[in-house]
């Protein structure tokens, strides 16, 4: 049976947050989360090679006022409390949540989504819709690459030109959407790399949901920038490079892709947004790159090159 819970969320100044879990803990409250801009604002700092923008949505949650929340049995002892609470700090944000299955809730929000003139990518848990195009079945877990992204349908649009007997690097892989998109329709093989540790598995699990083996695809996960050792591990002679990342990766990757293309190969970047894509244009022409292709799609930007 399913518990509910009553989930109370109070905002607070940031100096008051230790005495106000003080209080409500005396009032019968619990399992404190504290949501914290300064907190927030490290994370962004910590982490900015992940992402170029911020939604404005987002940043405004965390902006001012810090926020505590607790969960409170839905009985008459936890309705007691909110009550407590109510009375001592007036309006606070009150919700209603069950005890579920929340990993697996996401996947409501997922369907299939048609990516160029050939794939439609398919969650593992949807029927693959009638019709001529490939199936390109995926589960992606908590990795970037679900299909929906435009970045993502961008390079998915542009690698169908190339995938056929190719064989691909995929730098920051993710999910593999994008070099397994490249062996469903025709690549020889792949090889992928991630910063993310969890990325290998989910790669090859989706790799699996496609009939595809380890003979064909293959994960790694490392810092592909920084690790010489693991790029002379990868080596060279790649058709078809991938790289959907952001801007801050894609300018200091620039100058090794060169190393990692075949003559006659091809180079397919996106996560670029805009306002950034003169820089890593720049990037990758200074890296001896020659820009054959330029797509946007909802303010963002992906680039085809090949060697100059």
């Amino acid at each position: 049976m399913r518990m509910r819970y009553i989930e109370v969320t109070v905002d607070t100044p940031e100096n008051e947050i230790d005495l106000r879990c003080e209080q409500m803990a005396e009032m019968g409250a619990g399992g404190f989360v504290i949501e914290n801009e300064a907190d927030f604002q490290n994370f962004l700092e910590n982490n900015h090679q992940y992402w170029d923008y911020v939604d404005k949505e987002l940043e405004d949650r965390f902006s001012g006022l810090s926020r505590i929340k607790c969960y409170l049995t839905d009985d008459e002892a936890g309705k007691n409390t909110l009550r407590l609470i109510q009375a001592a700090y007036g309006k606070v944000q009150v919700a209603y949540v069950e005890d579920s299955d929340w990993e697996n809730n996401w996947r409501a929000f997922y369907k299939p989504i048609e990516a160029g003139q050939r794939l439609v990518v398919v969650p593992e848990w949807e029927e693959i819709p009638e019709g001529s195009r490939v199936p390109l079945r995926l589960d992606p877990g908590l990795i970037f690459g679900t299909g929906s992204h435009a970045t993502t349908r961008m390079c998915l649009a542009e690698l169908e030109n190339y995938a056929a007997g190719s064989r691909v690097l995929d730098l920051g892989c993710g999910s593999g959407i994008l070099g397994i998109g490249a062996l469903v329709l025709g690549a020889v093989s792949c090889l992928g790399c991630d910063i993310d540790p969890k990325a290998p598995d989910v790669v090859l699990s989706n790799a699996a949901l496609n009939g595809i083996g380890p003979d064909r695809l293959q994960a790694r996960a490392g810092d592909i920038i920084s690790d010489g050792g693991l790029r002379a591990e990868f080596g060279g002679g790649y058709d078809l490079v991938l790289a959907n990342i952001v801007s801050d990766v894609i300018i200091p990757l620039s100058p090794f892709v060169p190393g990692f293309m075949a003559p006659g190969g091809v180079f397919i970047t996106s996560g670029i947004i805009e306002g950034r894509q003169d820089e890593v244009r720049a990037a990758m022409e200074a890296a001896g790159l020659k820009i054959t292709k330029h797509c946007c799609r909802e303010e963002w930007h992906c680039f085809t090159a090949v060697l100059a």
